[in-house]
């Protein structure tokens, strides 16, 4: 039996959603193993939303939350070395930072508190140094208060505890990454990864759509995260990745092609065998969504493209489904978009058994901006519904394959594009025949690809060569 640390951010057990589900899975089937989870969010929490099986040890939570900074005292001064001076530099500029002398200085107890070394005279020298090498064009005001908020978090979670454990394996880079390359650094266990969507290209993307920032200081931030990002590729000993085209991503922005492994997810097909059989005695059109309602799926694409769909298929419905709380604001946004389009026939679920709808639905839909493996596609693919999905991350593997022979289990579409969206639902959703085709390659693609136990007995070899056994 292993003690195996997860490290994860943004997800289980706080969230539901695609890699919370594939950590229950995970957990739930090596029981043999006991787990302690590792949880990232950016703001407290004081509930989950997940199940947490008898094989958890505990539950380890660090929020990212900077309201901290206020309790500091403004103006110590630390003596540090120039390795260590010129170390911190390198966290604010695109220097390669030395992340073993930044884990000694920040877990030494010349330390005591990384928002005082934030207020400190130290820190503000530090920064002066910088500015005037490097950004002497930009006003110090704004890099001095942005590039300390920058750093803050992944300082705290140098900082944090980290629990003790025989492997450390996290669910991405980023500051989940961080924390295994620490543990890795410090108590010489093996660190693993596995990349369900590429951290650095998410943050890249959600900075550049970012108003609220100024265009010259985006730069700082989506370097940071690279940074983070090479870190962890640096001292991982293995990297998972889910699909062919995330690894050349992944060897692109930094990881040695000699530590990726790729490891699809998996279904379990018993579960899902009867319900294609119960979707050809049905009547009507029923269009279903599994997804959470949050800005990265584009829920608003979906209920635009919905809306031509019911001018040809008037008699259609549309069924959303998933966590309607992680962002209620946008939630209320989606509803008010509803009801200007006159939708009276979308329904938000919100959490619900989704094999007990999968028995209506005629067409499955996925209109994300970013995406690793969608767990939902190979769901849909389970049940015999075909799929229209937009063009990120694994999708269109899933559903045109990996150089197979088996033939197309839905419609890709290129992101944010209604009207794409919107013919490709109609073009299934005027042909039965094409969706019971396209049905039929799906599950036949899952029963050669993305089975559960392969992707178990993958792990299980990955758990016992790092020591798991």
């Amino acid at each position: 039996m292993a003690r195996i640390c997860l490290i994860l951010e943004g997800s289980y057990p706080y969230k539901s959603g695609g890699v919370s589900t594939w950590v229950e899975t995970l957990i739930s089937n090596f029981p043999e193993h006991q787990f302690i989870i590792y949880a990232i969010e950016a703001e407290e929490k004081d509930s989950f939303e997940c199940y947490i099986p008898d094989n958890v040890l505990y539950v380890e939570s660090h929020f990212l939350n900077i309201k901290n900074l206020k309790n500091g005292s403004w103006g110590k001064g630390y003596r540090l070395t120039d390795q260590e001076k010129q170390a911190v530099q390198s966290l604010l500029t695109d220097e390669k930072t030395d992340w073993k002398v930044i884990f000694d200085l920040f877990k030494s107890r010349r330390i005591d508190s990384v928002v005082n070394f934030l207020m400190s005279r130290t820190f503000l020298d530090i920064l002066k140094e910088v500015t005037l090498h490097y950004y002497d064009h930009y006003p110090f005001t704004d890099l001095y208060w942005m590039l300390r908020s920058m750093i803050l978090p992944l300082l705290l979670t140098i900082k944090h505890p980290i629990p003790d454990a025989d492997l450390y394996h996290s669910c991405s880079t980023g500051y989940a990454g961080v924390v295994g390359s620490l543990a890795k650094y410090r108590y010489n266990r093996p660190f693993i990864i596995t990349e369900h969507g590429i951290y650095t290209r998410e943050r890249e993307e959600e900075i550049i759509k970012a108003s609220w920032m100024p265009g010259y200081l985006k730069e700082f931030w989506i370097q940071h995260f690279y940074n983070m990002s090479n870190c962890a590729y640096s001292l991982a000993d293995e990297v998972i990745t889910l699909f062919e085209k995330n690894k050349e991503i992944q060897i692109e922005v930094g990881c040695a092609p000699s530590l990726l492994a790729i490891v699809p997810n998996g279904v379990d097909l018993e579960r899902y065998q009867d319900i294609h059989k119960f979707n050809k005695e049905k009547q009507g059109l029923i269009i279903g969504a599994i997804v959470r309602v949050v800005p990265i799926k584009d829920i608003k694409t979906m209920l635009q493209g919905f809306a031509i769909v019911k001018r040809a298929l008037p008699q259609s419905k549309f069924f959303i489904m998933g966590s309607i709380h992680e962002d209620t604001e946008y939630y209320e946004e989606c509803l008010r978009l509803a009801d200007s389009l006159e939708l009276t026939d979308v329904h938000f679920t919100g959490k619900v058994d989704i094999h007990h709808y999968l028995k209506q639905i005629d067409i499955l839909v996925l209109s994300s901006i970013s995406e690793g493996q969608p767990l939902a596609i190979l769901e849909g693919m389970a049940s015999g519904i075909p799929f229209v999905t937009t063009d990120v991350g694994g999708c269109k593997e899933l559903i045109e394959g990996p150089n197979d022979e088996i033939g197309h289990a839905g419609v890709v579409v290129p992101i944010m594009h209604y009207l794409k969206l919107a013919d490709g639902i109609i073009e299934l959703g005027k042909d039965p025949e094409l969706r019971e085709v396209m049905g039929r390659n799906g599950l036949k693609r899952v029963k050669a690809y993305y089975q559960k136990s392969h992707f178990l007995d993958e792990y299980r070899a990955i758990y016992e060569r790092n020591g798991g056994s």
